[in-house]
């Protein structure tokens, strides 16, 4: 279930909010434990089933860490072991079986290739990690709240942010599953959140998803440098609105059952280096390689030459995380050395340059990897690369024949709200003062009013509107 489909705004999600704040206090937990399952069962119940035996079986390790010091760490590796070995199962198996397998790859039918998409659980590289992060922190700090199945069922299965994050660590979001409290600020501040995160997906996202598949799934060879820029750069807006807009819906309905979910983006396409990219990008996803794979491994305490092995690490396995697919590893590898390269000395030639120069690169850095991110065969994702410096003018469309107004508008506020742009009109002195004013909240409740209908009506008109990250 999609959180921008009208089955969730309408139904699902009224009748949710009803029977939770209709439990009592000490029963809303189970109550939203109950209504998370329900949520991911509507992908499947066999998806639901696999997950309930995951969380049971984390459960037992947990539990058997939490009682035995002496023999703690080897449940945890046990409990590490299990989990990886179940995400590789059913996400890279198949990948590694066709790498170590002689001769040709077997040519797939459409139907075949189709199975071979949904065979993956929805969410299980999230609910994965989110178990990872559990076992770890139990392991690590004694302190934390005694394992209950119910609350780490919750930790595990919330629904807001199961099936594609962000990443909560256990340590940060147990206390608040033992105890919050729901508010009316918090509950409205939600609704906010929700509505902005709605309306990035199914007016920004959606839209620059139609133009980024008209021009990149042409026949490559044919497309212009112009057209091919355009493409990218429509994909570049439409994957951070697509995934920033999932996390602003996850952390609105976070707040609307008392949670306060950490915050996943912060404009990434602002930064002037692809070190500060990633301060920015996918936030959950970077600090969780940081704790738990980075810094065991050693960080930068033992040398630059394995802080440079460790870098390299922890982004191949960025990259792997997100699909068992060459050209996902060569993208965290791209990001990798590019971030190396900058550990070694160019963040000071960076430092010295105009901002503009260094947010050029990074941009330029990062939509050559989204090329590869997108474009699943690495042979085309290279040769689109090398349309987008191929000026031969040989191409049959150029970049105008892909455009309407519709489009051109989208894409100039999707450019506005996705750098300083916005920012920098917010922090007007009129602005300001109007914010100040008694009739700002008039205005914006009626600006929230008017996205929520003007969303709706989309979704009524349209059926694209699937999340790019649940394919992860």
């Amino acid at each position: 279930m999609l959180f921008s489909s009208l089955v969730f705004l309408f139904y699902f999600l009224p009748t949710a909010l009803l029977v939770y704040y209709l439990a009592p206090k000490a029963a809303r937990n189970v109550v939203l434990l109950i209504v998370s399952l329900l949520f991911y069962m509507w992908g499947g119940t066999g998806f639901t089933l696999l997950l309930i035996a995951s969380i049971l079986g984390n459960f037992l390790i947990a539990k058997l860490i939490e009682r035995s010091e002496i023999h703690a760490k080897k449940w945890l590796i046990l409990g590490i072991v299990v989990n990886v070995a179940l995400l590789f199962s059913y996400k890279y198996l198949q990948f590694f079986i066709q790498v170590f397998t002689p001769g040709p790859a077997p040519v797939l039918t459409p139907e075949q290739q189709e199975l071979a998409k949904v065979i993956l659980p929805v969410g299980i590289s999230f609910y994965t990690f989110h178990q990872l992060s559990m076992l770890r922190d139990i392991y690590r700090d004694r302190t934390l709240p005694k394992v209950s199945l119910v609350n780490m069922s919750l930790y595990v299965a919330l629904f807001p942010q199961l099936v594609a994050g962000p990443i909560v660590r256990y340590k940060d979001i147990i206390y608040q599953i033992h105890s919050r409290k729901e508010t009316i600020d918090m509950l409205y501040r939600g609704v906010q959140r929700f509505l902005i995160g709605l309306f990035k997906k199914v007016i920004i996202a959606n839209t620059c998803a139609v133009l980024a598949d008209n021009i990149m799934e042409q026949d490559i060879s044919s497309i212009s440098a112009g057209a091919a820029w355009l493409g990218i750069t429509a994909y570049t807006l439409q994957i951070y609105f697509d995934f920033s807009g999932y996390s602003d819906m996850a952390i609105g309905l976070g707040r609307l059952f008392g949670f306060n979910i950490p915050e996943n983006f912060n404009l990434p396409y602002i930064a002037h280096s692809i070190k500060e990219f990633w301060r920015r990008w996918h936030i959950s996803l970077s600090t969780w390689f940081r704790d738990y794979v980075y810094i065991p491994l050693g960080g930068n305490k033992k040398g630059p030459v394995r802080m440079y092995v460790n870098l390299m690490i922890v982004f191949l396995l960025t990259g792997f995380w997100h699909g068992a697919s060459w050209s996902f590893l060569f993208w965290g590898f791209f990001h990798g050395v590019f971030l190396l390269i900058e550990r070694l000395g160019f963040d000071k030639v960076l430092d010295k340059l105009p901002k503009l120069i260094g947010w050029i690169y990074t941009m330029l850095i990062v939509m050559i990897g989204w090329v590869f991110f997108r474009i699943e065969a690495f042979s085309d994702a290279a040769l689109y690369v090398q349309r987008m410096f191929s000026f031969s003018g040989e191409s049959q469309r150029g970049a105008l024949y892909f455009l309407d107004y519709e489009l051109i508008t989208v894409l100039i506020l999707a450019l506005v709200l996705s750098t300083y742009s916005f920012r920098f009109f917010r922090e007007q002195p009129l602005m300001v003062r109007f914010t100040q004013s008694g009739v700002f909240e008039l205005v914006k409740n009626t600006v929230y009013l008017g996205l929520f209908v003007y969303c709706v009506m989309a979704l009524t008109s349209s059926s694209y509107n699937p999340f790019i990250y649940f394919n992860f």
